[in-house]
């Protein structure tokens, strides 16, 4: 009887890429803002057309991942305002 091993070295190493992928990820979401303070203001101004709260948001020091939260509530929202009829 020919039995394989539960655990190959092919699993191992999918695994591991996988753990490297997650703390890689995970680092790479909650690093802190670097850009200078005249790169937000200057954000801030690029952003006023779509609207002051878009405006404020480029003024604060905020995590990519907070980026990420604050797009997605916005795509949310215009997807409600273009599906409502009145």
């Amino acid at each position: 009887m020919n039995t394989q091993p539960l655990i190959t070295p092919k699993i191992i190493f999918l695994i591991g890429v996988i753990i490297a992928l997650s703390i890689g990820g995970y680092f790479m979401l909650t690093m802190p803002n670097q850009r200078t303070d005249g790169q937000k203001i200057g954000n801030a101004i690029d952003e006023m057309s779509g609207g002051m709260d878009k405006a404020v948001r480029q003024l604060e020091n905020r995590t990519p991942l907070e980026k990420l939260d604050d797009a997605a509530k916005d795509a949310l929202n215009k997807r409600k305002d273009n599906n409502n009829p009145y």
